[in-house]
């Protein structure tokens, strides 16, 4: 009897435990492709050594591990597979944390508890002269955000070398809620000196002059989605002083965030009035 047998479909998706619908959704997206397919009748076979691949598919599943990371983990060779489900789960239990915190500051909303929102410190306000700044905005969902701030923080600080260098602090502007159902949009700004406009390649807009209120919050209050409590903070000051927004909120980096430390401060929330 040969060690690694044929089975059809139905014998497989019975030793693996899986149902046909799963058999059949799984060859759709390439991660139990069969191993032979009858010209014939389109009958479907499996070698017996795909029952491991099969269970592990069910497993990583149970974890909700989604499809596209099922099949990354099928990929590599089996001495690797350990550290990509240890990722995926760290990434998971970063999320979970995140929730958490998230649905304390709605169990408070729903509570009427409006003010245990809001994060300890105190709201300045100051005057912004109207700024020359290079832009670059975009739709991004809550997974793409740090990335691409990051990235777009780079490539404007790069163009603004050719104008002497930033003029100001960079600041991040939400045009838009970012999360599941909403794409923003977000835009990233870096002042730079008016007088050297005619040196610049990317694209540039005026932001105007307006007063500001604000909360300065550290490296640490900055992750999401404890950086909501410094916006809601400042949203309230500013409905208790009946003082409307008059432009988009913002996130105003004002150091070197790769040099500071865990509890230095990096950033003011801000919301122009």
């Amino acid at each position: 009897m040969p060690d690694d047998p044929l089975l059809s479909s139905g014998e497989f998706a019975r030793r693996s435990r899986l149902s046909p619908k799963a058999l059949r959704l799984y060859e759709r997206q390439g991660l139990l492709v069969p191993d032979e397919v009858d010209a014939a009748n389109r009958y479907r076979r499996y070698r017996a050594r795909r029952l491991a691949d099969a269970r592990l598919i069910v497993w990583l599943r149970r974890l909700d591990m989604p499809l596209a990371d099922v099949a990354r983990v099928l990929a590599v060779p089996a001495a690797d597979r350990a550290g990509l489900v240890a990722a995926y789960w760290e990434a998971a239990e970063a999320r979970f944390a995140a929730q958490r915190h998230l649905a304390a500051h709605v169990r408070d909303l729903v509570s009427g508890h409006e003010g245990a929102i809001a994060m300890t410190g105190t709201v300045h306000t100051r005057e912004i002269p109207a700024q020359l700044v290079l832009t670059e905005q975009r739709h991004v969902t809550p997974e793409e955000l740090p990335a691409w701030i990051a990235a777009a923080m780079t490539r404007l600080h790069s163009a603004a070398e050719t104008a002497g260098g930033p003029a100001a602090a960079p600041f991040v502007v939400y045009h838009g809620e970012v999360n599941h159902d909403s794409d923003g949009p977000v835009e990233v700004c870096v002042p730079v000196d008016p007088a050297a406009a005619g040196r610049l390649a990317a694209p540039t807009r005026e932001e105007p002059a307006h007063r500001e209120a604000y909360i300065r919050i550290t490296k640490a209050q900055v992750v999401f989605p404890q950086i909501l409590s410094a916006f809601e903070t400042v949203a309230r000051w500013m409905r208790e002083q009946d003082v409307p927004a008059s432009a988009a909120p913002r996130e105003v980096y004002f150091t070197d965030w790769t040099a500071a430390g865990h509890d230095d401060e990096v950033c003011d929330v801000a919301f122009p009035m």
